[in-house]
């Protein structure tokens, strides 16, 4: 059976780390949480495409996070996972990664059909068309990932599918034309949805000089969306952080992987939720009712029967 030799924390090292991560990472669960909760109390928001395309970026986060600290806590208790086991969790880590930059652009065109084409566009951003391009990206996610795992299947005999393994893709895919072939994959993606920000942004910036506010506000909105798009790219010199670092310093590889986790994979979901969580008034006045349930503002009528 085939196992992975995994250096090991002292355990009071362990536990920080895994405390740390932990409840940073259930305290953007529970925010993001509560975003999805909102849209689906609301109808407002379940008939308009923007702010189901945003759910569905809050949603893959959602995906990251869980994902992330399930791996992270056996990799501590257990340290070696099944092989089968592993690759399910890192194809949905893999394709919430991947359908972020992707649910990105689809959000900046729709920005841009909404202020460049305001009359076409209720006809072209139906629910129906919104949830049709949500399957594409993830068919799109799922494209990038299969075929390594249907080479892996074909060239690994039965007893690799049971053995354990420290759980990395780069421990799973060993190959370096399949190494090479998602670097490509990953450099495509970037560059259609980045040349997409880009157009939609210089559009929207054209119509924003005729003194529109809500031109203006998508303006705005395409520069997050941009930035975003940076914290992307992040996830994409993961591993060749992680590698540079070890060199350098082959003493602190497991502080290095960790720190470089923290900063690239978790922190940056902090942005979704302010995008539309924070800096839009109508999901933030639906929003207020669940993360402010004592505040008289929202629920005066709650207040009134108290008194009573």
């Amino acid at each position: 059976m085939n196992t992975t030799t995994v250096n090991r924390d002292p355990l009071y090292v362990a536990i920080l780390k895994n405390v740390i991560t932990v409840v940073l990472s259930l305290a953007i669960i529970y925010i993001n949480g509560t975003l999805v909760h909102t849209f689906r109390k609301h109808q407002v928001f379940n008939t308009n495409s923007r702010y189901i395309l945003y759910i569905h970026l809050v949603i893959n986060d959602i995906i990251t996070l869980s994902m992330m600290i399930l791996l992270q806590v056996l990799s501590y208790i257990i340290y070696t996972l099944n092989v089968s086991f592993c690759i399910i969790m890192l194809i949905l880590v893999t394709c919430a990664c991947l359908n972020n930059p992707l649910t990105l652009a689809a959000m900046s065109l729709e920005c841009y059909l909404a202020i460049c084409f305001p009359l076409r566009h209720p006809q072209i951003c139906t629910v129906r068309k919104t949830y049709i391009v949500i399957t594409v990206i993830w068919v799109l996610s799922l494209l990038t990932i299969l075929p390594d795992l249907f080479i892996i299947i074909a060239t690994r005999p039965a007893e690799y599918f049971h053995s354990r393994v420290f759980c990395l893709w780069t421990n799973i895919v060993t190959d370096a034309i399949l190494e090479k072939k998602k670097d490509v994959s990953n450099i495509l993606f970037l560059v259609i949805v980045f040349l997409i920000l880009f157009y939609a942004y210089l559009r929207i910036l054209f119509t924003a000089q005729a003194a529109s506010v809500n031109a203006k506000k998508a303006r705005n909105t395409v520069l997050l969306h941009g930035f975003q798009l940076l914290l992307c790219m992040l996830h994409y010199i993961y591993n060749i952080s992680i590698e540079g670092l070890s060199m350098l310093f082959p003493k602190d590889t497991l502080a290095i992987r960790y720190v470089i986790a923290l900063f690239i994979q978790i922190m940056p979901r902090l942005i979704s939720p302010m995008v539309y969580g924070i800096r839009d008034k109508m999901f933030r006045e639906h929003l207020k009712r669940y993360l402010l349930p004592l505040n008289p503002a929202v629920h005066p009528k709650k207040v009134q029967k108290r008194k009573i």
